[in-house]
């Protein structure tokens, strides 16, 4: 038995921003956490698909050479080695990770590697790793929650053997010949793109009418466009009928009720992800819940007192960047300061050929709001940046009140557009206006010039449109 201020369950980026924050206040905190700090994002998430995805990128130009031609580059036809490519994103997971349990210590977190179980509201049952280890219990005044998500299954396609979650897709130890992926959501787009580069042949499987359903069309299509001239095999208004997983066998029926049986070499499963609660056993607080959510006010609290929730388990969106968001607001709460999780707008990103960005409302969303809006697209075809870089493909677009200018969203399609969200959501929270973005200078020549050309376009002072 052991006692503490604050015990942290979960060390992903909620669980450990949290405990750096609660110990920096001179807050006496444990962090308890089952297998790498950083969580899925660092260990099987956001880190290693970013790496992999980039490593694609990398071996598709070379082994097409259209990309480097055209430049007078002339290449030998590349080989891929999957073991050197696991074993750098193991480099790069092992470096960050490292880099965390550092500040954890250096904080003075009491990081214990285990398997955490709450008892109740303030006593949490660990067992630690390792042969012969004996289980501890914790009890503290502050608890919180920060156990994140999971992979979600389908009943018919249980993971294991040929059917895959994204954590068995981000480290392959061979190449699947032919790959289906079940869910065209950013998920299913970042990593069936991926293994198209590689050179298997991928088949996406969506239920809606385009990929990204949770996104308008224009934003969309350009992605299928690209999918196409990667020879990815797209069939939207199509869902899994049945499934016989030990043979990777799916039959498919599409809007029409048209039917037929396909088989891969490998099946994966992008629906989406679900809350892990279970195994912690936070069901046993009787928690008000929004679902299979936990609830939380706006300082990250529960139904139950000093019991607080960040991150994946209190609700959509499921992104790092909101988790660490929440838990700077949990720990400041904690230390006894006045914070609340308000933000006026959480960025997106998917990381597909191009990428897309969507920042605050889209146009649809802002006219149900707001009524009439002034909505204006600059295309990277007329951006110099864009076309140095061999990607005229895509655009930015801003949404804006009509009566007084007020941004209320941007998005964007295109080559390395993720690196503008930052600009994006800044702008909205502090209030800009259509006049401000236009009148910054931007410098010349970079892709942010597409962003002050939107708005030129949106009061009718469009300069190079």
């Amino acid at each position: 038995m052991q006692s503490t201020n604050v015990l942290i369950l979960g060390g992903g980026p909620a669980g450990y921003v949290a405990a750096l924050r609660t110990a920096q206040a001179g807050i006496a905190t444990v962090l308890v956490e089952s297998a790498g700090p950083g969580g899925t994002c660092l260990n099987i998430g956001c880190i290693p698909s970013k790496a992999l995805i980039h490593a694609a990128d990398e071996f598709h130009k070379l082994r097409k050479q259209g990309a480097v031609s055209q430049l007078g580059i002339q290449v030998d036809a590349p080989t891929l080695d999957l073991g050197r490519l696991n074993e750098w994103k193991g480099g790069v997971i092992g470096r960050l990770t490292t880099g965390v349990q550092a500040l954890l210590k250096q904080a003075g977190v009491q990081l214990i590697r285990g398997h955490g179980r709450v008892l109740d509201g303030k006593t949490v049952e660990v067992m630690p790793a390792g042969a012969g280890a004996k289980p501890v219990r914790i009890v503290c005044q502050h608890l919180v929650l920060a156990t994140g998500s999971e992979p979600a299954p389908l009943p018919l396609l249980p993971f294991g053997g040929k059917v895959w979650s994204s954590t068995e897709a981000l480290f392959p130890e061979t190449l699947p010949a032919s790959l289906a992926v079940v869910g065209g959501g950013y998920i299913g787009l970042e990593l069936g793109m991926a293994y198209a580069k590689l050179g298997s042949q991928v088949t996406i499987i969506e239920a809606k009418g385009n990929v990204l359903p949770n996104w308008d069309a224009a934003l969309s299509r350009p992605v299928e466009k690209r999918l196409q001239a990667l020879g990815v095999e797209l069939l939207l208004n199509t869902r899994v009928q049945e499934g016989e997983p030990d043979q990777g066998r799916l039959r498919l029926v599409s809007q029409e009720d048209e039917a037929q049986e396909r088989q891969f070499d490998c099946i994966l499963v992008a629906v989406g992800r679900r809350p892990r609660s279970r195994e912690a056993g936070i069901e046993s607080l009787m928690l008000d819940m929004d679902g299979p959510f936990v609830r939380v006010d706006e300082q990250g609290r529960t139904s139950m007192r000093q019991v607080w929730a960040v991150g994946d388990i209190t609700g959509e969106p499921m992104l790092a960047h909101r988790a660490m968001a929440q838990a700077e607001v949990v720990a400041a709460a904690i230390a006894g300061q006045r914070r609340r999780f308000d933000p006026a707008v959480i960025p997106a990103i998917c990381y597909s050929d191009p990428e897309v960005v969507v920042s605050g409302l889209l146009p649809e969303e802002a006219r149900s709001r707001h009524g009439e809006v002034l909505v204006a697209s600059f295309p990277f075809a007329n951006n110099g940046r864009a076309l140095t870089l061999g990607a005229a493909e895509g655009f930015v677009r801003v949404v804006a009140r009509r009566d007084d200018h007020r941004i209320l969203g941007w998005q964007a399609v295109g080559p390395n557009v993720s690196e503008l969200a930052a600009a994006f959501t800044q702008s909205i929270e502090m209030c800009a206006r259509l006049e401000d973005v236009a009148g910054t200078i931007h410098a010349h020549p970079t892709l942010s010039e597409a962003v002050q050309e939107a708005a030129l376009k949106a009061l009718g002072a469009g300069l190079h449109t």
